[in-house]
């Protein structure tokens, strides 16, 4: 069966990014001129999928606001013959039907935000982006995920080699290498600490569940943090189904985290030719100050 829906779970206070998010939602913080989601959502559009299902929670609603129409704005583009502009706000808003919200309306863990979702993904495989994860890649990991489901028929998730002292934020894997950059999961942990993690290959925002996911995540078990974790759920799943670690060709970055942020607007930056040379110079005259004082 094909991917065709993709969950997005948007409901997150942003805390981490205050007082910048007091008024706006995290996702919303732009990278060089697009905001986190948008990203992320192209992704999921680039990679075939046909369904966006935001679970979003209060205070989300300029996130919903971007992926609609502004006639007002449109119609002052199309007055002053900003055409280029006014493409690209058009180019926002999908076909009627292509996104669909639900609420989460308790702060409960990635597990619970996902659970969500079961009425609108169905009984049919889908797949969870996690708009903080931004990866730089020439091709959308997820268009490389799915490669890997079709074949395998099982659920995959990216994973990436962290630093030892880092597996207390991340999913942690017990797992075996069966090919190249895929591995088949044993087993997992979320958030170990370093002494406890049974490696430092961890799971990031991407995933490819299969429909069963539903069933351990509905039992609303609590896990690390008192939270529905979803790593826990994925444990359960591992006992009746098998699941793979795909090792993605491209950059992560970590847009949750203020200097990943930071990273990824220069990444991003970069590959724009019109403020790359700008750019550039500014970072070495920086790095020069810096190595003089």
């Amino acid at each position: 069966m094909k991917i065709r829906k993709a969950v997005f779970p948007v409901a997150g206070l942003g805390t981490r990014f205050l007082p910048a998010t007091k008024a706006m939602a995290k996702e919303m913080l732009p990278v060089v001129d697009k905001p986190i989601i948008q990203y992320a959502v192209e992704e999921a559009l680039n990679a075939g999928i046909e369904q966006i299902i935001f679970v979003t929670g209060r205070g989300k609603n300029a996130l919903e606001n971007h992926f609609d129409h502004s006639y007002e704005l449109e119609l002052s583009l199309k007055h002053k013959e900003k055409n280029e502009l006014l493409k690209q706000v058009e180019a926002l808003v999908p076909e009627t039907g292509t996104i669909i919200y639900t609420r989460q309306q308790e702060a409960l863990g990635l597990g619970h935000a996902i659970w969500c979702a079961r009425d609108i993904v169905g009984d049919e495989p889908f797949a969870v982006l996690l708009a903080d994860d931004m990866i730089q890649a020439k091709r959308p990991v997820l268009s490389q995920m799915i490669d890997h489901f079709d074949r395998l028929r099982a659920s995959v998730v990216a994973v990436m080699e962290v630093d030892e002292d880092q597996t207390d934020k991340y999913g942690i894997l017990d797992a075996e290498p069966i090919e190249e950059n895929l591995v088949r999961i044993r087993g997992m942990i979320e958030k170990p600490k370093p002494a406890d993690a049974p490696s430092n290959l961890a799971i990031i925002g991407r995933y490819i569940l299969t429909p069963k996911i539903f069933h351990f995540l509905g039992k609303k078990q609590t896990g690390a943090g008192g939270e529905i974790q979803l790593t826990d759920a994925m444990e359960k799943l591992l006992e009746v189904q098998p699941i793979f670690g795909y090792k993605f060709e491209g950059t992560r970055f970590d847009c949750g985290d203020k200097a990943g942020f930071q990273m990824a607007n220069i990444a991003f930056a970069m590959e724009r030719p019109e403020i790359r040379e700008k750019l550039l110079t500014f970072i070495q005259k920086i790095c020069q100050s810096q190595e003089t004082t």
